[in-house]
């Protein structure tokens, strides 16, 4: 598992952010404070504070480096 943190700070962000993800098989969490949700449900990422960077819990072993590049634009560095 890799752990990033990412800012989905606009409607238009949370949907390609989505629209990215949902590309891959693998399993992705968002965690903001204690709770934790399905980065690929649109609306579980609504009920998130988005004014604040999230936690993205990257289940993969094998293409974590292109899920990564994929991702790079909502990735904070």
């Amino acid at each position: 598992m890799k752990t990033v943190q990412i800012s989905l700070n606009s409607i238009d962000k949370v949907k390609s952010f989505v629209n990215e993800i949902t590309k891959y098989d693998n399993d992705f969490d968002l965690v903001s404070g204690r709770y934790v949700i399905d980065a690929k449900s649109i609306m579980g990422i609504f009920s998130l504070d988005l004014s604040k960077p999230i936690d993205l819990n990257i289940h993969a072993d094998d293409n974590v480096d292109e899920i990564l590049k994929a991702l790079d634009a909502y990735i904070i560095k």
